[in-house]
């Protein structure tokens, strides 16, 4: 009875172990799509980073296969062969590609495919798919690192910065730590603010102008628009034009004259230079000065003669009488 015992627990915990054993094949099958129909796709990448024979195959976030093999291809590149799903044969095109990204930040390195366009046919078994050019988590670091390198460097010019503005280095340090300099751009910036009134308010005169240029029947309306005003203006310019003509002609003259009488070759110009004929010209006045005398005398003496008295008392009469008339 005791050997018949050990014998049913033996045969018991083998039974166990043995449905242990198959359940974990068909669940490690169902992982890793040992048990289901697939097909097979090669990509060839120059850098395939750490990617493992056994690492899963990704498809619009969706897992559709397993890498099979892993082997060099020509003289530095890597042929990595996939095992995907027959069921999703009917969405990958002859035009899609493929990348290699990691399942999270840290996780294992993956295979992403793209579908590509619906104008291209389906996959056939053994094709080559492309590859889409992405950066890589390393490419990443080291833009992070980059990145970091940059940060510090401004932090350190930003530090330079700050503590050259706290000991008044500089034009913005010493606008911040000389008070007569503040004051100065405070002035100037109020300079600027009547300047930029003032500007607004001559812009406001400018358009307020503009606008009675603009009303209608106005001076400036008729000067743009009539044509009669616009052509009676042209003959006043060109009046007014001639009267400069002709005054220019005139000072010419008067200059040309003025000229004459700084020279002695004139009657005019000999009166005004010469001393000589100058005293002559004064002699001659006084002499028919006294003459005109001389002559009034003679006069008052004939008109006291009893001959010539009837003459000049009938032309007085007649004198008197028009007068009256």
């Amino acid at each position: 009875m005791n050997d018949n015992r050990k014998k049913i627990t033996v045969g018991i915990f083998l039974a166990i172990g043995i449905l242990i054993f198959v359940v974990a094949i068909f669940t490690l099958g169902s992982q890793k799509k040992t048990f289901v129909k697939s097909f097979n796709l090669s990509v060839v990448f120059n850098d395939i980073q750490g990617l493992k024979k056994g690492n899963n195959v990704w498809f619009s976030g969706v897992k559709i296969g397993t890498i099979k093999k892993i082997d060099f291809y020509g003289n530095s590149q890597v042929k990595v062969l996939l095992s995907i799903e027959e069921d999703v044969h009917k969405y990958i095109h002859k035009d899609a590609g493929a990348s290699i990204g990691a399942d999270g930040l840290i996780g294992n390195k993956i295979v992403v495919l793209t579908g590509g366009t619906p104008k291209f046919p389906f996959v056939e078994d053994g094709d080559m798919l492309k590859v889409n050019n992405s950066l890589s988590t390393d490419d990443i670091m080291k833009t992070l690192q980059v990145n970091n390198k940059n940060l510090v460097d401004v932090t350190s010019d930003f530090k330079i910065l700050s503590r050259n503005l706290i000991d008044g280095k500089g034009a913005a340090g010493a606008l911040l730590s000389d008070e007569q300099l503040a004051q100065n751009f405070k002035s100037m910036v109020s300079n600027l603010n009547r300047t930029s009134l003032a500007s607004s308010k001559a812009a406001m005169e400018l358009s307020a102008f503009s606008k009675t240029v603009n009303t209608k029947n106005g001076l400036m309306d008729k000067l743009l628009t009539d044509t009669a005003v616009f052509s009676k203006l042209e003959r006043s310019v060109g009046s007014l034009q001639q009267t400069t003509q002709s005054a220019s002609v005139m000072a010419a003259n008067l200059e040309a004259a003025s000229g004459k009488l700084k020279t002695s070759d004139n009657a005019a110009g000999l009166l005004l230079n010469d001393a000589a004929t100058a005293q002559q010209v004064r002699t001659i006045m006084l002499n028919l000065e006294k003459s005109s005398k001389k002559l009034d005398e003679d006069l008052e003496a004939l008109q006291s003669n009893f001959l010539l008295r009837g003459f000049f008392k009938k032309r007085a009469k007649d004198s008197l009488k028009m007068k009256n008339n």
